[in-house]
């Protein structure tokens, strides 16, 4: 047994060095998925976090407790949620997006908002306790005084966003059912680990799996480097 696993990360290794174009073309749809799913709930969950952090209103307790409730959203609940929004008798049928990559950017997208939206809030909310009396006194307006922390905390927003990232690059459930795993197609690396083991083809599974643990930590690494650039730029 030891000696097959040697053999099956030895294989996995040739197929990274090598070049291998199916392992290389999972790679690069799993990024372009994760990362444009990322940057989708991004533009709507970084305003909404910094609205939520700032404004007063009745019931916004129980806003802040969905919100978090959110982050564990079942993945495979989600998937099916947007399966039926799409299929050809859903409200959003008439796209013909079913089982393509963008189905698959908007369900991560909806897992990674309430993820990025709750991690903004509570950055933003800290940074409005220390802003607060001297964005009052200047009379800025509630849009201007969102623009402003957003801006003010966006190193710290980093975290929520890598946050977000990850929780869509490890992504498996909700990939499956609005993408269908179709080769060449909609196969990103999550779903080509599962189906890979499944067949016994380890080294192509342990190959994609080195990958994703690897692109994971260098743009996280990359992150916590602008963020150390930025904050000794700023000071």
């Amino acid at each position: 047994m030891p000696k097959t696993r040697v053999q099956n990360s030895m294989s996995a290794i040739d197929l990274l060095l090598g070049g291998d174009p199916a392992l290389y073309a999972i790679v690069r749809l799993s990024l372009i998925v994760s990362l444009a799913a990322t940057a989708l709930a991004a533009i709507v969950a970084l305003p909404f976090g910094a609205m939520l952090g700032l404004t007063r209103f009745p019931g916004r307790a129980g806003v802040i407790v969905v919100l978090n409730a959110c982050m564990g959203l079942p993945p495979v609940v989600v998937g099916l949620a947007i399966y039926l929004l799409l299929s050809r008798s859903g409200p959003l049928g008439f796209l013909g997006i079913l089982f393509t990559p963008q189905a698959m950017i908007l369900a991560q997208a909806l897992l990674v908002f309430p993820i990025i939206a709750a991690l903004t809030r509570q950055t933003v909310e800290d940074v409005w306790s220390e802003y607060r009396d001297e964005l009052m006194a200047l009379r800025v307006a509630p849009f201007r005084r969102v623009a402003t922390l957003l801006w003010d905390a966006r190193f710290s927003l980093i975290t929520a966003l890598l946050a977000g990232f990850g929780r869509a690059a490890a992504e498996v459930g909700t990939v499956i059912i609005v993408g269908g795993n179709i080769d060449g197609f909609t196969r990103v690396m999550t779903t080509a680990i599962a189906l890979e083991t499944s067949k016994g083809d380890l080294p192509l599974a342990l190959g994609l799996g080195l990958v994703l643990i690897g692109l994971i930590i260098m743009i996280n690494a990359l992150a916590w480097g602008v963020r150390r650039f930025g904050e000794a730029r700023a000071g």
